[in-house]
């Protein structure tokens, strides 16, 4: 790998000129933004930090939601040499001002004002930072910061006295120089800045392309947050690689209209969106007429036929193979439509998919590649492949990148993946890549046909009063493959059993309350009904009943509300911090204990 990232940036956009790069919803349609305005863009940016003296190795904050702006941005802070810091926009203050006073940037790119406004606070303490500039300013800010639109003219400005010299700064930028710092999400004490180099992330875009069939034809709708770096090496320079089109979403809630606006090829998703998913298309289904509900329950059926064949590797009888023409025909293809009709594969990553749900998907017709990797590790150390996933594993490891079990079942990793270490914090560094391997802090094993099967955090393990293991989260994927049950969180370290506390699904709950005549419209009073808590506790019995007597949760406790990111009780990428959730729900945890 000899390249950097802006140099294949700049590359791509020579030849694409006037092709499609970004599509963004702009006067209530979707706009598009060549590759060409967006190098015009690049170059004035970083020809404006360069005035702005952005020297190699300087820190520049990037402190913004997905948007055109966000990746014209990060190319340019790495197009002088400096370092890009993604911070997520839903960072609170005491958080971005510890990231700030560890990596010390001199300047900042903000999305609003409110932002940059929290930034000059910081500032005021902070000497080194500079500069500060935002995207779309709706108030008079301080000296030190100026708009997006006036950087970029002061840049284009500068540009013919700079050219030289910008030219000869990117030239110099090597394969091994340092991209980018990325603080790790923090669930568990404070964050470490990971620090990437060019090498890094390209080797591993270049290995998930071997595996992967991803081109310039596809287009992909982003929404996982850009500050992650799983959408940022999949969903951001992998697309840069292959000269795709990334459109971006709105928010959250209009991902299902913007995906038929944008109709895309690809997506990125967590196990959290396609819990939310796969519960609107069994709502769908149950709130479906009879003849409705049983023509896609047949369809379903042939699909989960279909697959077992797959997966022992047998070929379709010609009445099956006709079975599951009609149901594409009758029902799967109405699936497609509303996923905007063009969509080839979902990929999965930041926490375990629940295998039940990744098997009905497929079932109809829609495949989700569930991968695994980490921050360290740029981030994909494995994957799964097409046209038939490994259900319940992560699939094989990349090529290039070595994997081995530990004797207390931790995964190691070694290869061109592997970070230059954490910012300013040897003694962690040398901890975590001890013996030359990277040590994931994950269990898993390999199976079979070299597929790597993850068990859980080594951290999150829970071992009981009577010592034995128990993966939480295989509990909780399990649970939330029930329409009826929304979150799960497992309990039980060093007690003598394992406890959940269960948040219904809302509208799921409301409506068999009603149709079991129990009164009580607010959820407050319904997660407190003793038939509607046996009836939650004959679910999950009905979903571990396969599993060893000290896997299986002995009680659980309905909760009215579910996690939130913004309680503090979820990561920006929907992981479960389970040291806030064990500390908020202490009292009702005991409970379960004691009663």
């Amino acid at each position: 790998m000899t390249e950097t990232i802006p140099a294949l940036f700049a590359r791509q956009a020579r030849s694409l000129a006037g092709r499609t790069l970004f599509l963004v919803k702009r006067e209530g349609a979707y706009q598009p933004i060549t590759w060409q305005q967006a190098a015009e863009d690049v170059t004035a940016l970083r020809t404006f930090l360069l005035g702005q003296q952005v020297n190699p190795g300087d820190r520049v904050i990037l402190f913004s939601e997905n948007r055109p702006e966000w990746g014209v941005a990060d190319l340019a802070i790495q197009s002088v040499g400096a370092w890009t810091v993604p911070i997520y926009p839903t960072l609170t203050e005491p958080d971005l001002r510890t990231i700030c006073r560890d990596c010390r940037p001199v300047a900042c790119v903000a999305s609003t004002s409110d932002q940059a406004t929290l930034l000059v606070e910081i500032g005021r303490t902070l000497p080194s930072i500079r500069t500060i500039i935002v995207i779309q300013p709706t108030q008079q800010h301080h000296a030190h910061v100026v708009a997006w639109a006036e950087a970029l003219a002061q840049g284009r400005e500068l540009e013919p006295k700079l050219h030289d010299f910008t030219e000869h700064r990117m030239a110099q930028l090597q394969p091994d120089d340092t991209a980018t710092l990325i603080y790790t999400s923090g669930t568990t004490g404070e964050p470490k800045g990971v620090m990437l180099s060019h090498r890094n992330f390209l080797s591993n875009v270049q290995a998930s392309l071997e595996v992967i069939p991803i081109t310039g034809r596809d287009r992909h709708l982003s929404f996982l947050p850009l500050c992650h770096v799983f959408e940022r090496m999949a969903g951001w320079y992998l697309l840069l690689s292959v000269g795709g089109s990334i459109a971006y979403a709105e928010n959250m809630d209009t991902i299902p209209q913007n995906m038929l606006e944008v109709h895309p090829t690809i997506m990125l998703g967590v196990p959290r969106f396609f819990e939310k998913l796969y519960a609107r298309i069994q709502d769908s289904l149950q709130q479906a007429p009879p003849l409705k509900r049983r023509l896609a329950a047949w369809a379903l059926g042939v699909g989960r036929t279909r697959m077992a064949r797959q997966l022992d590797g047998r070929p379709l009888s010609p009445v099956l193979a006709l079975q599951h023409l009609l149901a594409r025909l009758l029902v799967l293809r109405k699936f497609h439509a509303r996923l905007g009709g063009r969509l080839r594969f979902f990929v999965s990553g930041s926490a375990p998919l629940s295998r039940d749900i990744a098997e009905f998907f497929y079932s109809a017709g829609v495949t989700i590649l569930e991968g695994y990797g980490l921050t360290e590790t740029s981030p994909v150390i494995a994957v799964n492949r097409l046209p038939v996933p490994r259900f319940g594993s992560v699939g094989q490891p990349l090529p290039g990148v070595e994997v081995k079990i530990a004797e207390d079942g931790e995964i190691l990793t070694r290869g061109p993946h592997i970070m230059q270490g954490y910012y300013q914090k040897p003694e962690a560094t040398a901890a975590v890549l001890e013996g030359g391997w990277l040590h994931t802090g994950d269990i898993g094993h390999l199976d079979p046909a070299g597929c790597l099967v993850i068990t859980d955090r080594k951290k999150d393990l829970i071992k009981t009063a009577g010592g034995k293991f128990v993966a939480p989260q295989k509990l909780e994927n399990l649970f939330v493959s029930d329409p009826h049950i929304s979150q799960a969180f497992v309990f039980g370290d060093k007690r003598p059993y394992c406890v959940a506390l269960i948040v219904p699904q809302a509208e799921r709950l409301r409506r068999y309350a009603g149709e079991q005549g129990i009164p009580g419209h607010g959820l407050h009073e319904l997660v407190h009904e003793p038939r509607i808590i046996e009836f939650y506790w004959n679910l999950v019995q009905d979903k571990q009943r396969h599993l060893a007597g000290f896997e299986q949760v002995k009680k659980i406790t309905l909760l009215d509300q579910e996690f939130s990111q913004a309680a503090g009780e979820l990561t920006p990428t929907l992981k479960a911090k389970r040291s806030i959730i064990a500390q908020r729900y202490a009292g009702v945890l005991d409970r379960l204990y004691s009663s």
